[in-house]
């Protein structure tokens, strides 16, 4: 350079420089001229080392850049670097000319400066957050006019230094090759070399970066050509990332860019359905299309089908060339882009497990719900990850939130529901479990986390798509393309299966991520899991059951649930699954169900009945009360039996469900009827006052009179005063008026005054016995002319109310008087066993005992008999140790309600 270029470009004054840089300009234009290169290339040269370069002499920085600004317009974009090493300065002026300098050479540059474009978008995304003003306006100008530039070039200017290769190398190039080489070049923006920079950038927290960035990211999108939304999900959990943000401006504009790429993404799902649908339908028949189809799909235009023309308003259209045998169809935009639905996914369900965002969950969630419209295919795979995070959501505090939550589960549940049954030979099905696995009743903690813990490991895998054997859609078409150029007869009905199966659904792993749900606090989350159970079950009971047996352990403790709901859908639940098992599946659920209720004295209390009530209502009453009364006539533990057969009864006489089974024992002339009456019978001997009721509803009279001669010689505990005060409430009750009537007939009923007698005898003097009094008050007159003589009970000719009930041959059926030695034993054996208890606990030895009780009382390694069920189904003992889950101290008996007690007194006859 001249000497005084030199001295003005060194000057400490702008206008000094610029008249230098000036000066500058047009001794490098002259010389470009004259064609004096190497004098240009050492001008350049002396900018870059003795000027750009001198990090300590800011001034001649300054005229550096403003020289190689000057330099740029008559050369061009080669000196971009030098520019570029000037944006990280530390002088802020330095900073601003380098934008300025940049600005000049991009504006003369025009499409080359885009073989810089990662250098330029990495140091105007480090300005964006600059603290100084003039360098953040400087870098604002910078990004309008590259962006300018991108929007015109970016998807086809191809660079001047590039040059065809191949085209030197060939002697005589023709016009094709030129063209074709041509459109074979690289164009000076490379989308796939810039993701890799984004990747990096989407990661930061300052504001101004993250706008610099969304503005960067939409206005990329907006260009056709490139196909950004191909590379989404490379970016899209830092965008997602950016609705947390507290600045309003970047949230504002990450959410609409959101919307544009979900909104993209649809329209191309559209596409390539319609294009499917047309060529499947133009190879189904050809003479036939469709004049209308959905209102979101596209629609096939019938003058393109015999001509080819061009696409209108977004419409595309097909050709069948008759004469050659193949399709002719014309391109649309986005049918050729591909979008990677999995990893969308991914990303999507990760955000919903990891973040506590609202929004971020909102959006998560309103994404996830339009894929459902977009692939449905994709989604399976993601089941049980999604059922482990959207289920939480529905109890989300934000309205929003739960909404969107709900509307994704019920989309869906009813893509699930909607998928085919899938036809399984007999000889593949697993077997139907016989049984439930012993020792279930852990901590329900515990159960819970062991029952999905091998399914939870799956989950994870399952999430994972594996590679389709099928093509995309592209490739389907273009090979469809070729088969039926050579083959265009449509394939028939009887074609093989397609590779990929109709459902992969991961039922273990979703079995065990709804498992885990029963331990969450919310009760929408535990009544969401129990209904996907409920319909997993009914689509293939054989999977559920057969892929995971500790999901039934888990139920039952479900049944101490506090919410009532809760409790609804888990007894709805085991009642499918106990109908759709064979008898000693049935059985074993009964004996555990038992089981629980000894080991839970709690849940008997608050939720013994609803539990007996909905079983009663989705199962057989008959059959549920033959096999616990089967179960507890063999119950070792005399204290809770009489408990349990105090809650049944109470249930047998006021529940509305049970009204059958309650009209089934009033008939005992039928032989089923006496049978279910004496399986009743011999279990309910486990409590006096229950028995007693029993026989008032089978109307058996005079088996009830005798059973209060039997209580004579039992103690009148103040539990068995309740119990007889609550049964006399019951009596006038709408479910006793046909005995309240039949005191009107007492030449047909006469030991029904006896034992309304009897029952008047033993209260005290009470409400109760003022109400019984009143009763039989208002008919004493009929009464006390029809009192019957009395009958021995042990005499085998004894004749009883009801005459003529039974056939001769069937006489034998009801055996009255084992019946009332069976109560007399099993009241004995209660008797005994209560007040060998209270002499352990006191210390002091029976003197009725023999050694055998005192050890079996005393002695904690010595097994009580529990139940199990025998190979026919039936209850049969069998030996549990005293640690197990049947054994309970006796201060867990607790109160019972209203209908407490049930077992005799602690102060036994001395």
């Amino acid at each position: 350079m001249d000497p005084a270029v030199q001295r003005l470009l060194n000057d400490k004054l702008y206008d000094k420089r610029k008249q230098g840089a000036l000066d500058l300009e047009r001794i490098v234009r002259e010389a470009s001229a004259n064609k004096e290169y190497e004098r240009i290339g050492k001008i350049v040269d002396q900018l870059c080392h003795d000027y750009a370069y001198a990090v300590h002499q800011p001034h001649a920085r300054n005229g550096g850049l403003i020289g190689l600004a000057a330099a740029s317009i008559a050369l061009g974009s080669s000196i971009v670097p030098p520019v570029l090493a000037c944006f990280t300065d530390q002088d802020a002026r330095v900073r601003y000319y380098a934008c300025e300098s940049m600005y000049n050479i991009a504006k003369v540059a025009k499409g080359e400066i885009l073989l810089f474009f990662n250098d330029v978008f990495d140091a105007l995304c480090k300005l964006a957050a600059d603290s100084e003003l003039s360098v953040k306006n400087g870098a604002e100008l910078l990004d309008r006019l590259v962006k300018d530039i991108v929007s015109e070039s970016a998807s086809t200017y191809v660079s001047v230094l590039q040059s065809p290769e191949e085209a030197v190398s060939s002697p005589h190039p023709s016009k094709d090759s030129d063209k074709s080489s041509s459109l074979d070049l690289p164009t000076a923006f490379s989308l796939a070399k810039f993701i890799p920079l984004l990747q990096e950038r989407i990661h930061v927290i300052n504001p101004f970066t993250r706008t610099f960035l969304v503005s960067w990211v939409t206005l990329l999108d907006t260009i056709p050509d490139l196909e950004l939304v191909h590379y989404l999900p490379a970016f899209l959990g830092g965008l997602f990332k950016f609705l947390s943000d507290p600045n309003r401006d970047v949230h504002v504009a990450t959410q609409g860019t959101l919307e544009r790429f979900l909104n993209e993404i649809k329209k191309i799902a559209r596409i390539k359905r319609g294009i499917a649908e047309s060529r499947k339908g133009n190879s189904d028949d050809q003479a036939k299309h469709s004049n209308s189809s959905d209102s979101a799909s596209i629609r096939t235009d019938r003058s393109t089908l015999n001509e080819k023309s061009d696409i209108v308003d977004g419409d595309f259209g097909g050709g069948h060339d008759e004469k050659n045998g193949h399709e002719d169809g014309d391109w649309v935009p986005g049918q050729d882009v591909q979008v990677d639905h999995s990893k969308i996914l991914e990303i999507l369900v990760a955000f919903l497990d990891s973040s506590s965002e609202e929004e971020i969950q909102l959006t998560a969630l309103r994404w996830i719900d339009s894929f459902f419209e977009i692939n449905l295919e994709d989604i399976l795979a993601f089941v049980p990850r999604l059922l482990s995070q959207v289920l939480p959501a529905m109890a989300s505090g934000a309205d929003l939130v739960r909404q969107a939550a709900n509307r994704v589960n019920n989309s869906l549940m009813d893509h699930i529901a909607s998928l085919p049954d899938e036809n399984i030979p007999e000889e593949a099905r697993p077997p139907l479990p016989s049984r439930i696995p012993t020792g279930v009743f852990k901590d329900p903690t515990t159960t819970i986390k062991e029952a999905a813990k091998e399914a939870d490991n799956k989950t994870r895998r399952a999430s994972t798509p594996t590679p389709k054997p099928t093509q995309g859609v592209e490739g389907e078409v273009e090979a469809k393309k070729d088969e039926e150029a050579t083959m265009p007869t449509p394939p028939s009905s009887a074609s093989p299966p397609p590779l990929r199966p109709v459902t992969d659904l991961d039922y273990t792993a979703a079995v065990g991520a709804l498992t885990l749900h029963f331990l969450n606090e919310h009760e929408a989350t535990r009544v969401a899991a129990l209904a996907w159970l409920i319909m997993l079950h009914r689509r293939a009971p054989r999977k559920v059951l057969a892929t995971n047996d500790g999901t039934f352990p888990a139920l039952l403790k479900t049944l101490s649930d506090p919410a009532e709901a809760v409790v609804t859908r888990d007894l709805q639940l085991l009642s499918q699954i106990s109908k759709n098992s064979e008898d000693g599946y049935f059985t074993s659920f009964m004996v555990n169900l038992l089981q629980l209720f000894c080991t839970d004295r709690r849940l008997l209390e608050t939720r013994g009945n609803l539990i007996i009530r909905q079983l009663c209502v989705s199962l057989s009453a008959e059959r549920i009360y033959r096999t616990l009364a089967d179960c507890l006539e063999k119950d070792e533990d005399v204290e809770f039996a009489s408990i349990m057969v105090q809650n049944l009864n109470n249930n047998l006489i006021t529940a509305p469900e049970l009204a059958e089974l309650r009209k089934r024992l009033r008939n005992l002339e039928t032989k089923d009827g006496q049978v279910f009456f004496v399986a009743l019978f011999r279990s309910w001997c486990h409590n006096a006052v229950a028995t007693f009721s029993l026989c008032l509803l089978a109307q058996a009279y005079e088996q009830a009179y005798n059973l209060l001669q039997i209580f004579a010689e039992l103690e009148m505990t103040v539990n068995m005063l309740i119990q007889i005060d609550k049964l006399v409430q019951l009596l006038e009750s709408p479910v006793f008026t046909y005995l309240r009537l039949q005191l009107l007939e007492p030449e047909r009923y006469p030991h029904l005054y006896k034992c309304l007698y009897g029952l008047l005898m033993l209260l005290p003097q009470s409400s109760a016995f003022a109400a019984l009094k009143n009763r039989l008050n208002s008919v004493s007159a009929i009464g006390y002319l029809h009192i019957a003589p009395r009958t021995t009970p042990q005499t085998p000719g004894a004749t009883f109310d009801r005459p003529n009930r039974l056939k001769p041959r069937e006489e034998a059926a009801i055996r009255w008087t084992e019946l009332l030695e069976k109560f007399k034993s099993v009241q004995e054996k209660a008797r005994r066993a209560h007040r060998l208890q209270n002499q352990v606990e006191d210390g002091i030895s029976a003197p009725n005992a023999t050694a055998a009780d005192i050890k079996d009382k005393t002695l904690p390694d010595v097994p009580k008999l529990a139940l199990r069920p025998s190979s026919a189904g039936s209850a049969s003992p069998r030996p549990v140790p005293p640690s197990g889950p049947l054994h309970k101290p006796k201060s867990s008996l607790g109160n019972l309600g209203r209908f407490a007690g049930g077992v005799a007194g602690r102060k036994g006859k001395k």
